[in-house]
């Protein structure tokens, strides 16, 4: 396993990020972290450290700067800039796309909450994009880019969490891409009861496998 820090350029702007590259991998997958979380979230992890015993690479990524981010604990004002989060996993996907060894991995895209519109608008952006999962996320905040979007899509919600069902749904409905809804039994928004996180691993992993193929 290669573990790397790397830093990605939004214009003037440097993103921090956490690159892990197992051996002989298949795919590498972008993660875009929701509202108040970084690549420290300890749920995207986990289902990181799963994608890497499938022998996917992962690129944990911050998607505010640390000066936004100081900002945002303070305000939120950056956590719904839905356009800036967008633009940014762009940025990591052509970052991932350019590198010399990644360049030649399929790209998935990993979204939670805000983050799975931000991923959901770079996957409308770059058609190179194979797959993308969202976990409890809110794809309804990438708007007329759900239309645009190709790559095959799983969202992932829980079922107890009923409102971010709704909105999945609506969002489903607007795509024209391979959309499956997979709902947790029992799980709230954040996954934390017993076993639920698991089958989220499972369902990614099982969806990249799928998709992600050279």
């Amino acid at each position: 396993m290669i573990v790397q820090a790397v830093r990605i350029a939004d214009g003037a702007d440097m993103l921090d990020g956490d690159l892990h590259v197992p051996e002989n991998a298949t795919g590498i997958v972008v993660f875009a972290h929701g509202s108040g979380s970084s690549r420290s979230s300890s749920r995207n992890r986990h289902v990181a450290e799963s994608l890497h015993r499938g022998r996917f690479a992962t690129l944990l990524l911050d998607l505010l700067t640390c000066d936004e981010e100081q900002i945002d604990v303070r305000t939120s004002q950056y956590r719904f800039d839905i356009s800036r989060l967008g633009r940014r996993v762009v940025a990591a996907t052509d970052w991932a796309t350019d590198h010399p060894v990644l360049g030649e991995l399929p790209i998935g895209l990993f979204g939670a909450s805000t983050g799975a519109a931000a991923a959901l608008i770079a996957a409308a952006e770059r058609p190179d994009v194979a797959a993308v999962v969202s976990r409890g996320g809110r794809p309804d905040l990438a708007g007329d880019a759900l239309a645009i979007v190709r790559a095959p899509t799983l969202l992932i919600v829980g079922g107890d969490d009923e409102q971010v069902v709704s909105l999945n749904e609506e969002a489903k409905r607007r795509m024209r891409a391979p959309v499956q809804l997979a709902i947790v039994p029992h799980a709230t928004h954040l996954f934390e009861e017993p076993g639920t996180l698991e089958q989220v691993e499972r369902l990614a992993l099982d969806w990249f496998t799928r998709y992600l193929k050279r």
